[in-house]
């Protein structure tokens, strides 16, 4: 059993920053993949970005690229998501996931915070 917890959300306006923090107990998160989601009002939850357990391999959605950075410390058994230049289209839960293998889909993923709110408006 590994139990996720997401800090690091806020109201920021757009073009700024945050980062956010999936801290694990429990399992090692090492063990595992782990990847980011994130859901706006109204709509589906949605892959923003994943990262292997070793930390080598990266994977975003398009509308991240560049903007995004997925990063871990296994020492700390942390996972975070550094969010720059962010857009209002960026509101939402985010929410980390643990899985044991790399995927962009939520079914995969075994073990799952209970998310943090993003806001980005003016």
């Amino acid at each position: 059993q590994v139990q996720l917890v997401e800090s690091g959300g806020g109201l920021v306006q757009p073009g700024g920053s945050l980062r956010l923090s999936c801290a694990a107990s429990g399992r090692a998160l090492r063990r595992y993949a782990t990847g980011w989601f994130r859901q706006a009002p109204g709509k589906e939850r949605e892959f923003v970005a994943v990262i292997s357990s070793s930390g080598e391999t990266t994977y975003y959605t398009d509308s991240v690229k560049g903007r995004f950075t997925i990063s871990r410390d296994n020492a700390q058994n942390t996972v975070y998501l550094q969010m720059n230049s962010l857009k209002p289209e960026d509101t939402a839960v985010y929410s980390c996931a643990a899985s044991s293998i790399m995927s962009v889909n939520n079914y995969a993923y075994d073990y799952w915070g209970q998310g943090t709110q993003v806001t980005v408006s003016s």
